[in-house]
C-alpha cells in the first residue's frame, strides 16, 4: 500500500505460557491482522550479512526472531527507524510499502517470517529508486 508508513509497522506481543518448565509462545488466528498464507525462516546468516533490500506492494510480514537477535532497517521514504529484536515473544509486523533490511544478525540467531501472501516474484520492490517512486 502507498501511503503506509513505518508508524504502521509495530511490535507484536506474542502471548506466552511461562512456568517452572520454561515457555510457550502460541501464534494462532487472530494474534496479528492477517492470515498466514506462507512460512520461512533465516539462519546461519553471517554476522556481516544483510538480507531482505526489498518493500512489498502488497504483502504483510512478521519477523520473530526465534533464537539471537538482529536489527530491521525501515524506510517508508521520507523517514527510517532501526529496531532490535531479541525476543522469541515479540515479532515486528511489517505493512505493505515498507522498504526493510535485516542485519546485525547474531551468531546461531533465527529469523521466521510469517506472511500474508504466497510468494510472488510481482509483488518486490528491489530497487530503492523503484521503491521511491512506487511511494511518490
Amino acid at each position: 500500500m502507498k501511503n503506509n508508513t513505518i508508524e504502521n509497522c509495530r511490535i507484536i506481543e506474542i502471548p506466552k505460557v511461562h512456568d517452572e518448565r520454561g515457555s510457550l509462545a502460541v501464534i494462532e488466528k487472530g494474534c496479528f491482522p492477517f492470515e498466514i498464507k506462507r512460512v520461512y525462516y533465516l539462519y546461519d546468516v553471517p554476522s556481516d550479512a544483510f538480507r531482505g533490500g526489498h518493500a512489498h506492494k502488497n504483502l504483510n510480514q512478521l519477523l520473530i526472531p526465534l533464537s539471537g537477535s538482529f536489527e530491521v532497517l525501515l524506510k517508508d521514504g521520507t523517514s527510517s527507524n532501526r529496531v532490535l529484536l531479541n525476543k522469541p515473544n515479540k515479532g515486528l509486523l511489517i505493512v505493505p510499502g515498507i522498504w526493510r533490511e535485516i542485519d546485525n544478525f547474531s551468531s546461531g540467531s533465527v529469523c521466521l517470517v510469517l506472511a500474508s501472501e504466497v510468494y510472488d516474484e510481482t509483488d518486490y520492490l528491489r530497487d530503492f529508486n523503484e521503491f521511491q517512486s512506487f511511494k511518490g
